[in-house]
């Protein structure tokens, strides 16, 4: 099996703490801002990137230990498979967030939607560019889910 050696460019700055304080569940909300530091060296891969709105960054969860192939999320009382969820306990501990760019200040790039602790490594980050229009977009278990949370009654 094949594996990989992953460098960090940086880190999040981020007013999350501990992982019970990020918004989870059906209709959590993320537009906590934060800053996506680069470290100096990759300060130049930067350049441009004032130009788009929203960016991917893909990052480690480095305080998860061991993984489910099957849990149960916090927005269902079902269970799904790993890959069809957002689980922290993943084979390969990578997370992915869409973040807005806010502004940039050097090596710095202060963003809207931040879902990551403070200190996460960061091993990328691309300009978001999606060319699946909202209309072919499906939501698969979690809109289901938000379905049936509405017909309860509260």
């Amino acid at each position: 099996m094949k594996t990989w050696t992953m460098r960090t460019v940086g880190c999040v700055r981020s007013p999350f703490a501990d992982v019970a304080e990020i918004p989870k569940g059906l209709g959590a909300q993320h537009d906590t801002e934060g800053v996506l530091e680069i470290l100096p060296e990759y300060e130049a891969g930067l350049t441009d990137i004032e130009g788009f709105s929203h960016l991917i960054v893909l990052w480690v969860f480095d305080r998860s230990a061991g993984f489910d192939l099957v849990s149960t999320p916090p927005s269902d009382d079902r269970p799904h498979g790993v890959f069809a969820s957002r689980t922290p306990g993943r084979p390969n501990p990578l997370g992915l967030s869409v973040v807005r760019l806010l502004s940039r200040a050097g090596r710095c790039l202060t963003v809207s939607g931040v879902d990551m602790l403070d200190g996460t490594p960061i091993l990328d980050i691309k300009p978001y560019l999606s060319n699946v229009p909202a209309e072919e977009l499906r939501r698969g278990w979690l809109a289901e889910a938000e379905t049936r949370c509405q017909r309860q009654p509260a």
